[in-house]
């Protein structure tokens, strides 16, 4: 018999990754989307008529008990969120309602109704925030300094507490930054990779950004802090990190990363450069886009999760930014 599996956050970049990995295994697969009246879904659309999806909102407790009783999930993979450190400074309250306590209604919702089914919550590097360390483990402290990771790390706790105090298998996946070709604008790798295509088709209407002005502007994109540094790696191979947290005999907790580190500045140079262009013609930092505190430079060492899971990363970073700067300049063309 196959088993069911739930997705919160669905429509987003790692839901539709874990939605395909999912039926590729011969799951059944729910997701969960808000209600509105736009009903197109870009990254799912290939799944129409392969997955369910339910209405509900992780802000409203009651919607998420009625999908755990109606479909009685194997599995459930919490990846909704309030999901863009940036933006949680903006958006405190809503992010600590959705990212935080969003995550403890949905654990609340599998204690009450299916306390038999697999738990995982996406955690973020972010709960780590400003640690000293230059790499980081499962056993690193966290240093959250943002809405965001603050969020994160207390919903992250609070899987940890279910899990002790009620005996779930309930996993946390911390996961260093991830990016692919179905990254939200809002992030800055896809802000990048989408500059670098439009100008190099010369797009006269490009993407806006989330300051609600175009991304392009005479040649030009603007970022935050080109210093700043990340351990990226691709979307695609770290949901099969959450799903095979989710087969091993006892649950825990696995940092999923690189072990590798680039700046803003190399993003820019490896897109650019893959177009022919010279990205300090066209790349300036704006204040604007700055953090007021900015996380610390540091790798995440998935050793745990290599020799638990078998898993480790296989695709580069500059095939990685490749990948999607092609896959932008498609959408343009």
């Amino acid at each position: 018999m196959s088993k069911t599996a739930l997705i919160t956050g669905i429509t987003g970049q790692d839901g539709s990754y874990l939605a395909e990995l999912l039926l590729e295994k011969g799951y059944q697969v729910a997701g969960l989307v808000r209600r509105s009246t736009h009903f197109r879904h870009p990254n799912i659309d290939h799944l129409v008529g392969r997955v369910t999806l339910e209405h509900g909102d992780l802000m409203d407790a009651d919607s998420l008990a009625n999908v755990i009783v109606r479909h009685a999930p194997d599995e459930v993979y919490n990846l909704a969120a309030q999901s863009v450190p940036a933006d949680s400074w903006h958006n405190p309250i809503v992010t600590g309602e959705i990212t935080g306590l969003g995550c403890v209604r949905m654990l609340e919702a599998v204690r009450r109704h299916r306390p038999e089914a697999r738990f995982y919550q996406a955690t973020s590097r972010e709960i780590f925030g400003g640690v000293s360390e230059e790499v980081v483990d499962e056993t690193a402290d966290f240093h959250a300094n943002n809405p965001y990771g603050n969020a994160k790390l207390y919903a992250h706790l609070m899987t940890r507490t279910y899990r002790e105090s009620f005996d779930l298998f309930a996993c946390g996946g911390i996961l260093f930054n991830h990016e692919s070709p179905r990254r939200s604008l809002h992030f800055v790798t896809r802000k990048v990779t989408m500059a670098a295509a439009c100008i190099k088709l010369g797009v006269a209407d490009p993407p806006i950004n989330e300051a609600g002005e175009a991304l392009v502007q005479d040649g030009i994109v603007k970022l935050g802090n080109l210093d700043a540094v990340r351990d990226w790696g691709h979307a695609r191979e770290y949901v099969d990190a959450m799903w095979r947290m989710l087969q091993q005999d006892r649950p825990t907790d696995y940092v999923i990363g690189t072990n590798t580190a680039y700046t803003i500045r190399d993003l820019c140079r490896v897109a650019f450069e893959h177009v022919g262009l010279d990205w300090e013609e066209h790349v300036r930092s704006d204040p604007r886009f700055m953090r007021p505190t900015e996380i610390a430079a540091s790798r995440g060492n998935p050793a745990k999760a290599k020799a638990e899971l078998g898993w480790e990363p296989r695709i580069g970073f500059e095939e990685l930014v490749r990948e999607m700067v092609d896959a932008d300049l498609e959408r343009l063309s």
